[in-house]
C-alpha cells in the first residue's frame, strides 16, 4: 500500500512528532552580551511547507545545513516534522528556489531546571523575541512553566509560527 503525506501526518512513519510550546519574551529580557549561540538562518521555500536551514554555532563555528517539513496538525502543540540533513552542493541547489529569509539568534534561556530557546529576530523582524521549549510527552509539555520575561504564550497563535512571520511580518497585538 502506499503512503501519502496525509497517512504520514496522521501517523508518522518516516517523520516524528514534535510537541513544543513558544511564548512572546519582553526584549528586556536579554541575554548577556557576547553570549554563545546559534546564528540560524531560515529560507521559507515559496509554495511550501518547507524551510531550509543554516545553523552556525557562535562559539565553534560549526555549521549544520537541513532541510525540514512541518506537516499541518489540529493540535499546534504536536506536529509531524520531518528533517534531512544536507551537504554544501545539496544546500546550495536549494537556496537558489525562491523564498523569503527569517534571520534569529537562538540562545539558551535555563529556568525552572528546563533549558528553553531564545530566538531574538533580526532584519524586518527586529525586536520581535520568542521563547520556545520542546518535550517528549504531552502532558510534561503542557504541565511547563512559562519562562523568565514571558509576556503570554503564543502557541496556539499561527501568527507566531516562521511561515507567517517571513509572510507577514510581526503580529499586531489586539
Amino acid at each position: 500500500m502506499m503512503r501519502t503525506g496525509a497517512d504520514e501526518a496522521a501517523a508518522p512513519k518516516y517523520a516524528h512528532v514534535e510537541r513544543e510550546r513558544r511564548w512572546l519574551i519582553d526584549p528586556a529580557s536579554r541575554p548577556a552580551p557576547g553570549a554563545a549561540h546559534l546564528l540560524i538562518e531560515d529560507r521559507y521555500i515559496a509554495g511550501t511547507r518547507m524551510r531550509l536551514r543554516r545553523m552556525t554555532d557562535s562559539a565553534s563555528g560549526a555549521v549544520a545545513l537541513k532541510l525540514t517539513k512541518k506537516y499541518d496538525a489540529a493540535d499546534p502543540l504536536a506536529r509531524a516534522i520531518v528533517t534531512a540533513y544536507l551537504d554544501d552542493a545539496e544546500f546550495a541547489l536549494l537556496a537558489g528556489l525562491p523564498g523569503a529569509m527569517i534571520v534569529k539568534r537562538r540562545f539558551d534561556l535555563c529556568s525552572h531546571g528546563v533549558t528553553y530557546s531564545l530566538d531574538r529576530f533580526e532584519g524586518a523582524l527586529a525586536g520581535l523575541e520568542l521563547a520556545e521549549i520542546e518535550w517528549a510527552d504531552d502532558a510534561g509539555l503542557r504541565g511547563l512553566p512559562a519562562p523568565p520575561g514571558a509576556i503570554r504564550e503564543v502557541s496556539n497563535d499561527p501568527r507566531y509560527q516562521g511561515g507567517s512571520l517571513v509572510a507577514a511580518g510581526i503580529p499586531k497585538e489586539e
